[in-house]
């Protein structure tokens, strides 16, 4: 971990929270009911104050010689199903607010428990790693006794490496220090990592990868990890690891670079829900593949209307130099789906598109296998980490056609861009049970309940409740 502080120091052990101050919880349609065990004193003191059990809004009890004897956290008015993880997730709105102590949940039955250190461990979260004073002390929360310890900080310690490899900047997080952060989470896990490094990855057949990669002086790699026992169920997750994109010859505008740096956002997000599924023990059999590049401008840059050859043997057109990650991907999940994995899943920073149709916060996913994509949104939306499904079977087959090669690897007009990458990667999965495809923005514009401005490893949480699930965890 490169933040400021480790998940361990925000998320404390059960039995360390003597003296801690509770935090209660209180719903708006009855807030008063909810904190009648209070003082008169205290609940003059919220009225006085204006509480009235909005979401997120909090106010300090007063306690003996200016101490602060709770707090009381408005929750909105939560319903649903998951109207326990709802109230829970009010509890990232603490961290950045409470001053340095110790707390603890004043009745842990008022949530669900587990999802309550997990919103207090992400709301938590801060990268300093480049401020001159880059750590800080903080609250800390007590682990309810009755959370999922492991499952709690497993999902946080996850979401919070995700956030420090998008975070960093591109200077320091090129294709090769993306493989050292692979490396290291194998070595704490007891993984295994091979990798296939600039021209090598001819030699080996990884021909998209190379062209996306070989106009950088910083060689393109194939990175591939893999966990577990060889006959468990095959989990494979395939991550985008574009780790600065120029847009290659089709150069963006300025504007459009500002935030290339989270262009690994879904190789972010494998590694991230990577990390959740090892230190959760689920008996799979991960591999986790990234094909890590920076698509830079240079004499050697590929070109529009350059033909390449994948590794699945099909010949692609380029019309678009900046729709290079669905190229690195496509080399990535032929491999992949050599060995048939039970269930398949791709993470990437992949279409402006994806952001015109649900914006920055509700990444979509593409799925045609109706039992499979059912599972995912329910498990996305019981866990706070949504997802929205978009059709993978569409009209638009016809769109990819090229009149040299097998096909293009963009469309004409710019309809339905989210849609037409999603075409493209499934063309190179035959073989699998389930294949997923996640097109996340894989940043937050503001700060959220669940954390601060900047990256974000979007449904990595949401696919390890799906894995849970699957494991019967």
């Amino acid at each position: 971990m490169i933040s400021d502080r480790r998940p361990d120091e925000v998320l404390i052990a059960t039995d360390a929270g003597a003296g801690a101050v509770p935090i209660w919880l209180a719903p708006q349609d009855n807030w008063k009911t909810a904190l009648a065990h209070l003082s008169p004193e205290h609940m003059a003191w919220l009225e006085a104050n204006g509480f009235d059990g909005a979401a997120r809004k909090h106010v300090l009890l007063p306690g003996a010689g200016g101490t602060i004897e709770g707090v009381v956290l408005g929750i909105g008015t939560p319903d649903g199903a998951s109207r326990a993880v709802a109230a829970a997730t009010n509890l990232g709105a603490l961290p950045p607010v409470l001053a340095s102590g110790t707390y603890r949940l004043g009745d842990p039955a008022a949530c669900d428990p587990t999802m309550a250190a997990i919103a207090w461990g992400l709301g938590a979260y801060a990268f300093r790693r480049y401020k001159a004073n880059g750590t800080r002390k903080g609250p800390v929360l007590v682990m309810p006794e009755t959370a999922d310890a492991k499952h709690a900080m497993a999902a946080v310690e996850g979401v919070w490496l995700g956030r420090d490899l998008i975070n960093t900047p591109p200077n320091d997080m090129g294709p090769a220090e993306l493989e050292l952060a692979v490396r290291a989470l194998a070595v704490r896990h007891d993984g295994m990592v091979e990798a296939v490094i600039g021209d090598d990855l001819l030699e080996k057949n990884f021909p998209l990868i190379h062209a996306v990669g070989r106009g950088s002086g910083r060689a393109p790699r194939l990175i591939d990890l893999t966990w577990g026992r060889a006959d468990a169920l095959k989990i494979t997750l395939v991550g985008k690891g574009i780790c600065f994109d120029t847009g290659g010859l089709d150069i963006k505008p300025a504007s459009g670079m500002l935030l290339m740096k989270k262009d690994m956002g879904g190789a972010a997000a494998a590694l991230a829900l990577a990390h959740m599924i090892m230190s959760a023990g689920l008996d799979v059999r991960l591999r986790v593949l990234i094909p890590a590049a920076e698509n830079a401008i240079s004499g050697s840059a590929f070109r529009p209307s350059d033909v390449i050859r994948s590794r699945a043997g099909t010949t692609v057109e380029i019309g678009n130099t900046d729709a290079e990650g669905r190229l690195v991907l496509a080399d990535a999940l032929a491999l992949a789906d050599e060995e048939a994995p039970d269930h398949l899943f791709t993470f990437a920073t992949l279409t402006g598109a994806a952001r015109v149709a649900l914006g920055p916060d509700l990444p979509p996913y593409f799925c045609d296998d109706e039992g499979h994509a059912s599972v995912i949104a329910a498990a996305g939306s019981a866990v706070a980490d949504p997802v929205w499904r978009l059709p993978l079977t569409t009209p638009y087959e016809t769109w990819l056609d090229s009149n040299v090669a097998d096909m293009n690897n963009v469309a004409e007009g710019g309809f339905a861009g989210a849609v037409v990458a999603a075409i493209f990667l499934k063309r190179f999965v035959k073989k699998a049970g389930t294949f997923a495809h996640f097109d996340i923005y894989g940043w937050r514009p503001a700060q959220r309940v669940l954390g601060p401005k900047g990256g974000e490893p979007q449904a990595a949480r949401a696919v390890f409740e799906v894995v849970r699930r699957m494991v019967g965890s």
